[in-house]
């Protein structure tokens, strides 16, 4: 599995404002429901309840959200970087810009969990970190992304 095989071309969006969490969870939903042709309210509630039993901010300016989601067919994903970063709860207490939320069906337990450490691993690096800030359009940041897969990523 592969960050390309979760992220389709169009599930990149760039430029979003943001005030909250709240807010910022409710736009990546939003986002998802019409990229991924998923209920965003579900979606949202989704993102709420895993947020409430604590952050999905791994830190650096990162966090990824996820859901369990009735009606996807596998693990799919949608990136979200914010112009200006909000507090997440952040393991390292920073503010987060970059979100990348994975939404899986209720029974893909497995590839839920290599998704997340996928990327997880990926959005450790600091020199992806900083081109995914100062890409210039979603298909870049796709591009990005998609290669980095392409290449071993140290645990």
């Amino acid at each position: 599995m592969t960050i390309g095989d979760l992220l389709d071309h169009g599930a990149v969006t760039l430029r979003v404002s943001a005030k909250d969490k709240r807010q910022v969870l409710g736009v990546i939903a939003d986002f998802a429901g019409r990229v991924l042709g998923i209920d965003s309210d579900i979606a949202l509630d989704g993102l709420v309840e895993r947020e409430a039993a604590g952050s999905t901010g791994v830190g650096q300016g990162v966090a990824l959200p996820h859901a369990r989601v009735p009606g996807l067919d596998r693990v799919r994903a949608v990136f979200v970087r914010l112009e200006t970063p909000v507090a997440f709860d952040a393991l390292d207490d920073k503010p987060v810009d970059l979100f990348l939320a994975l939404f899986a069906p209720p029974e893909a337990n497995t590839q839920h969990l290599r998704a997340l450490a996928r990327v997880s691993r990926m959005l450790r690096q600091p020199e992806l970190r900083e081109q995914l800030r100062q890409a210039r359009s979603a298909d870049a940041v796709h591009v990005l992304l998609a290669r980095e897969t392409a290449t071993p990523t140290a645990a």
